[in-house]
């Protein structure tokens, strides 16, 4: 637990922001999920620790500032995973692949594991970002099924 704190420190130094209990919290939240979190579930897991506004403006900040990265579930909620170490707020690297269980509505970001096709576009087009969305059913509810 400490090493992660001092992992999340450094991370708010990195991007100039105050080390405040509500920035921890999240951090430490998305951090130990395997999948992406909404802001309903995060409010939920969080309890009364954070009120909606503060934990909105949390989120809002760490993603103009690379740290985390939104992707919408099969109901278009927003749900939020942390970003790689090469995201900032100029830039961010997290092409890869999300997958949405269609079953659970859970979204995975698959990291190292799909690799994602070279996309070219028409000329005068410019290309800042890529997001790759796969529809299926998650491991978890696999051996649910069976």
């Amino acid at each position: 637990m400490q090493m992660m704190q001092e992992e999340f420190n450094t991370l708010l130094e990195k991007h100039h922001l105050k080390k405040t209990g509500p920035r921890l919290s999240v951090l430490s939240v998305l951090r130990s999920r395997d999948m992406a979190t909404s802001q309903p579930e995060l409010e939920e897991i969080l309890g009364k620790e954070i009120d909606r506004v503060t934990l909105y403006r949390v989120l809002s900040t760490f993603e103009e500032k690379g740290i985390i990265h939104k992707v919408l579930d099969l109901k278009g909620t927003a749900n939020y995973a942390i970003c790689s170490a090469k995201c900032n707020e100029h830039e961010h690297h997290d092409e890869h692949v999300h997958f949405n269980c269609t079953d659970c509505n859970h979204i995975y970001c698959l990291d190292g594991h799909v690799h994602l096709p070279e996309i070219s576009v028409p000329k005068g087009f410019k290309s800042t970002s890529v997001n790759l969305s796969v529809y299926g059913v998650c491991s978890k509810c696999n051996k649910k099924a069976e």
